[in-house]
């Protein structure tokens, strides 16, 4: 690069700052940093929160993340001054703190669960690369019968029918002008049926990890066909990945969502990550009225309690709990392992979810049952 096409000095702290933010999910376009240079030569600047302005107008991070923009924002210009504050994280991931008593260090990924058989609380946190495959017959049939198969629920808003439990009292005036004030035919209304929302939890710890691959490349495939649901996953960390898998094309939403998740293939606190997930209120919510479905073989190295307990409560909030397990090999399946045990009286569905087939049969399943 040419001496006269450098930046000035001054200026690479923005610029290095709007890096920060496209390393952190941001999605900012090479239009948006002119104008935010722009707006802080014409700002002064006088102030900090000139610049934090400035960014918030010419930027535009989400309203949703205003929380991760100003923490961001602070750690860049601020320095240690902000690290020294309460750390407070971000919505898009809950952190569960370590409640053991500290004797010996976490294991590596590699040697926490090498089989990927036995469950571990100890955290082990890990980037992981997905591979680039074509798609199987089982996403293919999801997203090709997920608009009618997927659970659905009565809206609010009616809408014409030839029966129904309400009268349609204008199109039957209407009618009856046309045939001279006779009404030879009531005109009846019913509920709108309307999409149901999903959601969908998925165990990425090192039980679980010869799965991974597949559950999240099932999880894309489910964000692209229905616009209404929420995944997260877990391990020792609780992860929302939603937005990530809203981009369309499968590798670049997997790479989105492997840079998020922090916990792949490490221990297993599937009863803290629930707890977690349960105690913010805006995840909460999106449990209420929705099709739960847990993704997990339910080898919990945790207080099996705190598991029943969170599971209780999403059986008490959401419409039904479906419990997904590599482990349900057969219709005769009986629980086992204690975690299992602790919480198959509040959900609806213990079955299998050790293919792909199996996790889109059970999806699709829901279309048969009536909208409620």
């Amino acid at each position: 690069m040419s001496d006269d096409l450098k930046l000035p000095r001054a200026a690479q702290v923005f610029v290095s700052f709007v890096a920060l933010l496209r390393a952190n999910g941001f999605s900012i376009a090479p239009e948006q940093t002119t104008s935010f240079l722009a707006a802080i030569e014409l700002l002064g600047p006088r102030s900090l929160e000139h610049i934090r302005q400035a960014g918030l107008a010419t930027l535009a991070p989400p309203p949703e993340r205003r929380a991760t923009y100003d923490r961001l924002f602070d750690i860049h210009f601020r320095g240690s001054e902000a690290i020294e504050r309460a750390e407070g994280d971000d919505d898009e991931t809950v952190r569960l703190q370590e409640e053991g008593r500290g004797e010996g260090e976490p294991p590596l990924a590699d040697e926490a669960n090498e089989s990927g058989l036995a469950a571990a609380r100890a955290e082990a946190l890990v980037e992981r690369r997905f591979a680039q495959t074509s798609t199987s017959d089982p996403l293919r049939r999801l997203s090709r019968e997920a608009a009618r198969r997927l659970p659905r629920r009565r809206g609010h808003r009616r809408q014409r029918a030839r029966s129904g439990p309400f009268a349609d009292l204008r199109r039957t005036l209407r009618d009856s002008v046309r045939n001279d004030g006779e009404v030879l035919r009531l005109g009846r209304l019913r509920r709108r049926a309307r999409p149901r929302k999903i959601l969908l939890l998925i165990d990425v710890s090192g039980s679980m990890k010869a799965r991974t691959e597949e559950n999240m490349k099932l999880a894309h495939a489910l964000a692209q066909a229905a616009g209404n649901v929420e995944v997260f996953t877990f391990g020792t960390r609780l992860t929302r990945v939603t937005r990530a898998l809203r981009l369309k094309r499968r590798e670049q939403a997997l790479n989105a969502a492997a840079f998020l998740v922090s916990d792949w293939d490490g221990g297993t606190r599937i009863g803290d990550a629930l707890q977690a997930f349960l105690a913010v209120p805006r995840f909460g919510g999106y449990a209420r009225g929705a099709a739960v479905v847990i993704v997990s073989d339910g080898l919990e190295r945790g207080d099996p309690a705190a598991l029943r307990d969170a599971v209780a409560k999403l059986s008490r909030r959401a419409w039904r709990v479906s419990w997904l397990t590599p482990l349900a090999t057969g219709p005769g399946f009986r629980p086992q392992t204690e975690a299992l045990i602790a919480i198959q009286r509040f959900v609806d569905d213990l079955v299998d979810g050790g293919s792909s087939a199996a996790v889109v049969a059970h999806l699709l399943s829901f279309g048969r049952r009536r909208a409620a």
